[in-house]
């Protein structure tokens, strides 16, 4: 029988021979997530034309000791905020059902997302937070303005307007693990500059695409020039990092870079105070040597700007296998072969040696005999 089986039956007969005098304990309630947004002002608002730090808090959340991710805390759009299913639990996806200001998935990133994760997660150093044993958390999220843009899955970019249609907090399961306690949505409002409000549709009405959005005062910086961009050719090189400058942008619209038909893209970058955009693509590669486009798209003044340029093949790699072995020095062959002459060599100083001691031997004792040997000078027989 199945293990829980068996322990479910044990557990079921041994309430029944309790009786009355056992108690049934039921489930703890858990508190449904809650957020609280606040900017300076003290309520849920952001302005139009410029960036807003707002302070979210949280309580309620699902924190789970030592588990894997945490919780995704970022701005966006939901095509659904009065209801579920733009949630990923209910098989909402992101760039369809809801989209965010993208933001790196790093500690040091740029504000617009924040990744919390759960107590003791081996991810924590990756995270900008942790959740509270108790699922609470206290964070910022930086706002760009009402008018961001996106990049689906397809690297396509994708404008999303919050004077038309309903922006704000969202929170969601963060790797892809789909958590339906941890999905919330809170509206944001927008207010212009002098603190006008922004009239948006609430978050029950339905948001045509041809609402147009009534602004007491607007107070967009204007743009000077034709929007352009540039690159650096040195470094259009297949598989190198290109960089690219943009001008006559709208200060401090979302910009986003797409090369040819989306084969590679980056963004959102925030234009500065003079409309210049500045950044780097990551080229494949596998792109094709040859002409290629690199186009610009700001999200509030819909400057298209595009640059038509040649990307180099990638030089060739010199394997250096050869070259290190011949600064090695002598091959084995060749210590072989010197060793062998070396031999050769001691073996003839050797022989020569022993040939020369051999010859001054025999000389010696030929002298030796010619000395012993009796005289036959009849001379020297009469003396």
């Amino acid at each position: 029988m199945n293990p829980l089986l068996r322990r479910g039956l044990a557990g079921a007969t041994a309430l029944a021979l309790a009786g009355p005098m056992v108690a049934l304990t039921a489930a703890p309630a858990h508190a449904a997530a809650r957020i609280t947004v606040t900017s300076s002002g003290g309520k849920a608002t952001a302005a139009t034309d410029g960036a807003t730090t707002l302070t979210v808090k949280g309580r309620g959340f699902q924190s789970i000791e030592g588990g894997a991710g945490g919780i995704y805390v970022a701005f966006g759009w939901v095509s659904d905020p009065t209801g579920d299913s733009w949630k990923p639990s209910q098989g909402g996806a992101t760039g369809d059902d809801y989209r965010y200001v993208p933001d790196s998935e790093s500690a040091d990133n740029a504000g617009h997302q924040r990744f919390l994760a759960f107590p003791g997660s081996d991810t924590a150093s990756s995270a900008n937070g942790t959740l509270s044993a108790s699922g609470g958390f206290t964070t910022t999220l930086s706002v760009p303005g009402a008018r961001f843009s996106s990049v689906d899955r397809s690297g396509k970019a994708v404008e999303v307007d919050c004077t038309e249609v309903t922006c704000g907090v969202l929170t969601i399961g963060a790797h892809g693990i789909k958590s339906p306690r941890n999905e919330t949505f809170t509206p944001v409002r927008f207010a212009a500059s002098s603190g006008s409000t922004v009239t948006q549709p609430s978050a029950g009405a339905a948001t045509p695409a041809d609402a147009a959005p009534t602004v007491a005062t607007p107070t967009a910086p204007a743009r000077t020039g034709t929007a352009a961009v540039a690159v650096d050719r040195a470094t259009a090189v297949v598989g190198r990092v290109l960089t690219f400058t943009g001008t006559s942008f709208q200060p401090g619209e979302q910009v986003v870079a797409t090369l040819d038909d989306g084969v590679a893209a980056v963004g959102p970058l925030a234009a500065g105070q003079s409309g210049e955009v500045a950044g780097v693509l990551q080229l494949p590669a596998t792109i094709e040597p040859g002409t290629h486009v690199l186009r610009l798209t700001g999200a509030a003044s819909g400057a298209v700007p595009e640059v038509t340029f040649a990307i180099a093949a990638a030089p060739p790699v010199v394997d250096a296998t050869a070259a290190e072995a011949a600064d090695d020095g002598p091959t084995t062959a060749a210590w072989v072969f010197l060793a062998v002459a070396g031999v050769l060599l001691l073996a003839a100083v050797v022989g020569a040696v022993l040939r020369v001691r051999r010859a001054r031997r025999a000389q010696a004792t030929q002298a030796s005999s010619t000395a012993q040997a009796p005289s036959t000078d009849p001379a020297e027989a009469v003396r």
